[in-house]
């Protein structure tokens, strides 16, 4: 099979880079340079989990890429990028495969834990499924049929689901990182759960217009704020250890943690019409976020500081760019006094990543290190996944917000889903809402935790 992707993607590497010399030469402040970019850059990202937009599954199984070594989580996260892509350029090409893979990976009762995943996934492994099914409803990707789950209903699904975890046993409240107590990992309080947790609400919320959403995010945020895991000057740590009740962080800074929170962030003052609050919340996320650019690349160039100088960064952190990039665009579409801040760092690093697009030791595929003038030759689907989220989201100035229930969203909701009971509904307005040991989106394995909350290891820039 890793023969037949390779063979794949030497194909498309004949068919597209012929005549330029095997590079991508991108213009970020041309539409057309942008799309024609991001359309080389999908296609190599697509090729790790099928021989074509209408062929075989690599892995075998709809909805999975090839493990080892991508876990269950990721391949969710990619197929969010390409519905990105598809609301960024109009291509349908793949939009038929996506949805396939999504359907087979909801689960027997359509909240995406699938039998052969749901003892080893994490809460944040099951929201980002939940991130990517939100943004079929927000961005009116093509529905499934009518005798299918509906994308809302879906997000709404994990929604219910994760507030019935919420554990107050330990550390005043928050989501464990794990769902099973068995799991490796359940002991751990992070970011990427309870910050998902606050963005879906917060997403869910400006969809339907239901505060209840809002009151969770709202939530979700407070336990954040008065945990060692967000500072009061708005840094976003990774992690803290249940069992000593929360008292310490894991300060390694992530992109794709602050990418959660300014994306939630975002989300909330675009729903309470720009208070100051969530302007403040989110101004404080954005100027903290500058550590991943440093200025030792020019000051424009997304660096992933933890691990990827020294090329010490796992599969899944490979892609953590790409949520950063993703959640700073939306950020400077529901709060545009954010883009001018926001814009210049999408458009250098695009620049940065598309030079990266240039063969190294693997034909098309992105490297990984975007300061550099060439290759690294280190790809997979992560470094795909970054190239093309941050290459597309130079097109959020051509593209409409995200949709609502009352602004032509047309997706269909169950505000009971996950719960074991309602019909499939249109969205109402104040409708109520009844609650009811793999490393999962590249958290730090077991391993590191004991080392790093041993030694709470700050990262500097």
């Amino acid at each position: 099979m890793d023969f037949l992707r390779k063979a794949v993607r030497a194909l498309i590497a004949i068919s597209i880079f012929a005549s330029n010399g095997f590079a991508i030469d991108l213009d970020p402040t041309s539409a057309a340079s942008i799309k024609s970019a991001a359309k080389i850059v999908a296609g190599d990202l697509m090729s790790y989990y099928a021989t074509n937009a209408s062929g075989a599954i690599i892995s075998g199984i709809p909805g999975l890429l090839t493990y080892p070594p991508y876990y269950w989580w990721e391949a969710g996260a990619m197929f969010g990028q390409m519905i990105d892509y598809w609301y960024y350029t109009n291509d349908t090409t793949y939009n038929d495969i996506v949805t396939a893979g999504l359907m087979f990976q909801v689960g027997n009762d359509n909240n995406f834990m699938p039998a052969n995943q749901s003892k080893d996934e994490g809460n944040d492994d099951q929201l980002f499924w939940a991130f990517t099914v939100m943004s079929a409803a927000e961005l009116n990707f093509p529905n499934p049929p009518a005798d299918k789950p509906q994308w809302l209903a879906l997000a709404q699904a994990v929604f219910n689901q994760l507030t019935t975890r919420w554990d107050t046993s330990l550390c005043s409240g928050g989501l464990p990182w794990q769902i099973y107590t068995f799991n490796n990992g359940y002991d751990y309080k992070n970011t990427a759960a309870n910050g998902g947790l606050f963005q879906l609400g917060a997403r869910l919320a400006k969809y339907t217009g239901n505060q209840t959403y809002a009151d969770w995010a709202n939530k979700a945020y407070d336990w954040l704020a008065q945990s060692p895991l967000l500072t009061s000057s708005y840094q976003v740590y990774d992690g803290s250890n249940s069992l000593k009740n929360c008292t310490d962080a894991d300060q390694l800074q992530w992109t794709y943690n602050y990418g959660i929170m300014i994306g939630g962030a975002a989300y909330m003052y675009n729903y309470t019409n720009g208070s100051s609050t969530w302007a403040t919340r989110l101004s404080g996320f954005l100027n903290n976020s500058e550590v991943f650019f440093p200025s030792t690349y020019g000051g424009n160039v997304m660096v992933e500081v933890a691990c990827e100088v020294t090329q010490k960064c796992d599969t899944d952190q490979w892609s953590f760019k790409a949520y950063l990039a993703r959640w700073l665009a939306i950020s400077a579409q529901l709060a545009p006094y954010t883009a001018d801040q926001i814009i210049p760092k999408l458009q250098g690093s695009a620049k940065a990543a598309a030079t990266q697009c240039n063969g190294g030791n693997s034909g098309t595929a992105c490297g990984s290190r975007w300061f550099q003038s060439t290759s690294d030759g280190n790809t997979g689907v992560g470094q795909e996944m970054s190239a093309l989220s941050v290459i597309a989201a130079n097109l959020i100035g051509e593209v409409t917000a995200p949709y609502s229930a009352v602004t032509g969203g047309t997706s269909k909701g169950n505000p009971s889903a996950g719960t074991g009971g309602g019909a499939t509904q249109n969205p109402l307005v104040g409708s109520p809402i009844t609650t009811g040991d793999k490393a999962g989106a590249g958290i730090i394995t077991t391993l590191v935790l004991v080392t790093i909350l041993g030694g709470g290891w700050f990262m500097v820039s």
